[in-house]
C-alpha cells in the first residue's frame, strides 16, 4: 500500500500553531494513520481493512489491552520554538530523535520567555516541583515580570559582549538563562507519544509544557482521530489500581470500609475523586 494520505492533517502541515508568548509547534511530517494500525494489526495490505466501526473497535481493544506495537507504525515529526527549561523537560522522554539549534554553530536570538502575569504563582506548601494553583497578586505578579525582564535584558547584553570581544561561541552561551528560546525538530512514533502526553498533559506536569503537549495533542489527533478517542478514554482519563487499591474498591463495592490508611488512602480516594493517576 501507498502513503497513508489524511486531508485533515494534510491541511495543517507546516502551519505554526502558537504557544506560549514566543513559542510555537507545526506538523511537519507524519507516517500512518488510524488505517496503518488497523492493517498492522492484522498484517494485511489494503484489501483486509474493514468498516471504519469496526476498525474503530479494533483499535480500541488493542490500546485498552496494551498491544502497543501497531502504534508504533504511526511516526510524526514536529518543528517546535521552546523555552530551554521546557526543553530539558520534554528531552527526558528518550524515545524520540531530535535535532536542536546550536549555540555554538548560530548566534542566538534576543528571545526569552515572560509568563503572562496570570501565570505568576508563589511556591507550593505541599507540591515542592511546582507552583500555587492561584496567581500572585497583580502588583507583585507584575515585579515578578520585571525582575525576568531585567535578567533577560542583562544577560543578553553579556553575551553579545562576550561576543563582540571574540569569545568563541561555544563560551559566550553560557551566560544564557534557561529561558532562552531554542528549537529543534523532534520525531516519534504514536505509542511513545502517547506515553508522553499521559505524562506532560497531566495537572502535576508544569503549566509551561502542558501548553506544548496540549497543541501537540490536537495537532496528532488530525492524524488518527479515532487512535485519539482510545487514547483520551482509556489512558488520558483512566487511572490503574494496585493490587491494594482493587482490594479496597472491591470491598467497597460490597459495602465496606475500603481499607487502606495514610498516603495510600489518600492516593486511593484523589483516583476516585478526580480520576487521574496519583
Amino acid at each position: 500500500m501507498g502513503r497513508c494520505v489524511v486531508p485533515e492533517a494534510d491541511e495543517i502541515l507546516d502551519r505554526e500553531f502558537p504557544v506560549l508568548d514566543k513559542g510555537f509547534v507545526r506538523l511537519v511530517d507524519y507516517m500512518g494513520s488510524d488505517q496503518r494500525i488497523v492493517q498492522a494489526a492484522r498484517v494485511s495490505y489494503g484489501e483486509g481493512t474493514k468498516t471504519v466501526r469496526q476498525d474503530a473497535g479494533l483499535i480500541d481493544y488493542l490500546l485498552r489491552n496494551e498491544h502497543t506495537s501497531p502504534f508504533e507504525q504511526v511516526v510524526f515529526t514536529f518543528h517546535a520554538k521552546l523555552p530551554v527549561f521546557v526543553a530539558r523537560q520534554w528531552v527526558r522522554h528518550r524515545t524520540a530523535r531530535l535535532n536542536e539549534i546550536s549555540g555554538r554553530y548560530s548566534v542566538m536570538a534576543d528571545e526569552f520567555y515572560v509568563p503572562d502575569r496570570e501565570d505568576v504563582a508563589e511556591q507550593s506548601l505541599d507540591n515542592k516541583q511546582g507552583r500555587k494553583t492561584e496567581a500572585m497578586a497583580p502588583d507583585k505578579a507584575e515585579e515578578v515580570r520585571r525582575a525576568i525582564n531585567n535578567v533577560h535584558k542583562a544577560s543578553y547584553a553579556g553575551y553579545r559582549g562576550l561576543l563582540d570581544d571574540g569569545t568563541a561561541r561555544e563560551l559566550a552561551r553560557v551566560v544564557l538563562p534557561l529561558s532562552l528560546y531554542t528549537e529543534w525538530y523532534w520525531q516519534i512514533d504514536l505509542h511513545n507519544l502517547f506515553r508522553f502526553l499521559k505524562l506532560r498533559m497531566d495537572p502535576h506536569a508544569q503549566r509551561e509544557i502542558r501548553a506544548y503537549a496540549s497543541v501537540m495533542r490536537d495537532l496528532a489527533a488530525k492524524v488518527c482521530p479515532i487512535a485519539f478517542e482510545s487514547f483520551e478514554r482509556h489512558l488520558l482519563g483512566g487511572v490503574r489500581f494496585s493490587d491494594d487499591e482493587l482490594a479496597a474498591l472491591k470491598r467497597l463495592l460490597a459495602g465496606d470500609a475500603h481499607g487502606l490508611a495514610g498516603k495510600e488512602a489518600e492516593r486511593f480516594e484523589m483516583k476516585l475523586k478526580e480520576g487521574r493517576q496519583i
